[in-house]
């Protein structure tokens, strides 16, 4: 076979088909974790501590941070350890309170939306944890869809 008798494969890609590749290597591109990490909006206890740590192995040992300065730097970090354990346990509260508003439906007759139309039905049962639920007949519904609850 002689090269003139060859078919010319066209390696050039279309501004489309460009285009298109760009898009997908972009999204690919953002939903991977950049260093093994997966970026974040705010700083938590854990980033704040290494960036102490790395502070303090790197500061010049004939000009050591000022106390001042260090005794700040640590109320800062003892503030954000507070403040995290407090969010903590406000979540656990609140889904206790969840809860407890849930068995306290247990038996009474309740409304439920269910977008265009309502739903009236005695609750049978409940599921705990931070979304509980309500049975009403043979389905389950969130607490958000409860409308009214009437006393029997």
């Amino acid at each position: 076979m002689d090269t003139e008798s060859a078919v010319a494969l066209n390696t050039t890609m279309s501004a489309q088909d460009q285009a298109k590749l760009k898009m997908e290597v972009d999204t690919f591109n953002k939903s991977i974790a950049v260093n093994g990490r997966t970026a974040q909006q705010s700083l938590g206890k854990d980033d704040f501590l290494k960036l102490l740590i790395t502070q303090l192995s790197n500061q010049d040992p004939t000009s050591p941070m000022d106390n001042t300065a260090f005794i700040a730097q640590m109320a800062e970090f003892s503030s954000l350890e507070q403040m995290t354990n407090m969010n903590s346990n406000f979540e656990k509260m609140n889904s206790m309170l969840s809860s407890s508003q849930a068995v306290n439906t247990i038996g009474k007759t309740v409304d439920i939306d269910l977008g265009d139309t309502n739903l009236t039905g005695r609750v049978d049962a409940i599921t705990y944890g931070d979304n509980p639920q309500v049975k009403v007949g043979n389905m389950y519904y969130d607490m958000k869809q409860i409308r009214a609850v009437y006393g029997n």
